[in-house]
């Protein structure tokens, strides 16, 4: 930056020396035609001219650097502010993201970094250029005649007092701008994300009047501020105009009073340029700073909001043997009542369990009670003994396996979507998870083998190939947890069984934890304990047959999925 400034103060020095050098040729030359010599008239004319070129080379090439660097300073500076923002922004807790659009964090640093390069190029090329080309005009206007510099610098507050009270309102109008053009990008966002659902059931026209309603919206206030901006350059151009007019005859009656030369007038008429046009472009570099004041008091907003929280000197768990729920109880923050209550379990390596439960049980909120997206209201989570305030989740987070219901895959080859989660992984250890996760019949369709795209423009896959993809892709965590939320509840029963086998199969051994999560009963049947959940609270826990015999909630809900039919069925072959 101090490089930038300094190879501004050349450019716009040498610039000054121009209309200097316009006044030696005009008094000592041009006025002085019939007092010289040819020789000495036109040799000193040639020497004049020859600086001119000169002033403006040097001029150039320091302009032409300036900008170079102006650029580098602005380019870094947007992507440094991108960057940090979007750092600070996935270390926030996950109840920051739960209530708020992904789409406006994004338009959020999208906006402070553009807002931040327009301003510091045009605190460079604009405001910095005509403080020293003031500085210069004032100095040299003193010198030639006292009265000059008062009335050339009692121009430049006029025009700031002017200038200041119209932008007061272009700031309150631009934060309502930036606010509702970040809740547009919001919307816009989950729309598209959400595409297959709006085209399904008709919606399209319905979200493009609700979309273009907030785009009216913004097009109404950004008319509104620029009409005010084109009041504050009306206003400003007119000013300017009319005191350029009130000088040029202070000049005319200083000629007349034989006080100053036509050369000097010329000169400084040439510096009042100097001075009086980028004051017209107040107007714009106000604007400028508005909308960048807004957009880093938006991003400042995110910048402060408090990260994830970390322990100060972390327990590094290197294996998980042991997970423990302690009297563990947690409330959402709108709620009134706990979603869990007083919930106490211990599974260790090799075991599998399982949670069950109504909707509304505490399911999904144990699930990420388990992977540290909560923090417990009450009690403690156990890893190997360590509670859970006392090592580093992120570090933790990285052997965990995690299958979801909805299964997220990229846009990308299967090799891409794998190495997501382990950039590291060899193809070897690729074909190995995916062959752990069932997926031949996949593999087989794959003309190209990993580096095959799949979705959009490559090969299309089936509910149950994603599933397998997903397991496959936390497989190759090596993880020492396995996570299944739901894993089979959106797939259809030939496919959920084939599923099943891959997740009993991954599930066996000593060298992870299972905890699986199920709506499907038939899912879980396998699992060394299966606890059933009612209202945030364990009611039942045991063996598949043991819940069946106890005939609680768990049979129940058995009864209901496989009805009576297959129920006493299964019965008969028992006895």
């Amino acid at each position: 930056m101090v490089l930038a400034l300094f190879l501004a103060a050349i450019n716009q020095g040498f610039s000054l020396l121009d209309p200097l050098i316009f006044r030696h040729i005009i008094d000592d030359y041009a006025s002085k035609f019939d007092q010289l010599t040819r020789d000495e008239y036109i040799t000193g004319v040639l020497w004049l001219c020859g600086a001119t070129v000169g002033v403006a080379f040097v001029s150039r090439v320091a302009k032409n650097f300036q900008d170079y660097f102006v650029n580098v300073i602005t380019q870094r500076l947007g992507a440094q502010l991108y960057s940090d923002g979007l750092e600070h922004s996935l270390a926030l807790s996950y109840s920051q993201f739960e209530d708020q659009r992904s789409g406006e964090t994004l338009g959020i640093l999208q906006k402070v970094r553009t807002d931040v390069e327009k301003l510091i190029a045009a605190f460079v090329n604009i405001l910095f250029t005509s403080l020293i080309g003031i500085i210069f005009v004032m100095f040299y206007a003193a010198s030639i005649h006292w009265i000059i510099a008062p009335v050339f610098l009692a121009v430049v507050p006029l025009l700031g007092i002017l200038s200041s009270v119209l932008s007061k309102r272009i700031k309150k109008i631009q934060k309502v701008i930036v606010g509702e053009t970040t809740a547009l990008a919001g919307s816009t966002t989950e729309s598209l994300r959400n595409i297959e659902l709006v085209k399904s059931l008709g919606l399209v026209q319905q979200e493009i009047k609700r979309l273009n309603g907030t785009t009216g919206k913004i097009l109404g206030l950004e008319l509104k501020k620029v009409k005010y901006i084109r009041s504050l350059s009306f206003i400003q151009g007119t000013s300017v105009n009319f005191l350029r007019t009130c000088i040029t005859f202070l000049m005319l009656y200083l000629i007349f009073q034989r006080q100053i030369t036509v050369g000097e007038m010329f000169s400084l008429m040439f510096y009042s340029f100097f001075i009086f046009g980028p004051l017209q472009e107040l107007g714009n570099v106000i604007n400028i700073y508005r909308e960048a004041e807004v957009s880093l008091a938006n991003f400042d907003k995110i910048m402060n909001t408090p990260k994830e929280p970390k322990p100060v000197s972390p327990v590094v768990v290197q294996r998980v043997e042991t997970l423990a729920f302690d009297h563990v109880s947690f409330q959402h923050q709108s709620a009134v009542t706990r979603a869990i209550n007083d919930i106490s379990f211990q599974v260790k390596a090799g075991e599998t369990v399982a949670f069950v439960g109504p909707s509304g049980s505490g399911k999904t909120t144990l699930v990420k009670l388990l992977v540290g997206l909560y923090r417990p209201g009450q009690g403690h989570i156990l890893y190997n003994g360590v509670q859970e305030d006392q090592i580093d989740l992120d570090m933790f987070r990285e052997r965990i396996g995690f299958v979801t219901q909805d299964t997220q895959l990229f846009a990308g080859t299967i090799r891409e979507n794998l190495l997501f989660v382990n950039p590291a992984a060899t193809d070897e250890e690729c074909m190995s998870v995916l062959h752990k996760a069932a997926c031949e019949n996949l593999l087989a369709r794959a003309d190209k083998g990993l580096d095959t795209v799949i979705g959009e423009g490559g090969v299309k896959v089936s509910g149950g190939e994603k599933q397998r993809l997903s397991i496959a892709r936390a497989l190759l965590r090596r993880p020492h947890l396995m996570v299944f939320d739901e894993a089979t509840s959106a797939l259809d029963s030939l496919t959920e069984e084939d599923i099943n086998e891959t997740i009993k199969d991954v599930s066996t051994g000593d060298h992870h934890i299972t905890i699986m999560i199920a709506h499907r009963l038939s899912t879980i049947m396998h699992a060394d304990r299966i606890y059933v959940l009612e209202r945030g609270k364990i009611i039942e826990e045991g063996r598949h047959h043991d819940l069946i015999d106890h005939k609680g909630l768990y049979y129940a809900m058995w009864r209901q999925q496989i009805g009576e039919r297959e129920l006493r069925k299964k019965e008969t072959e028992m006895v």
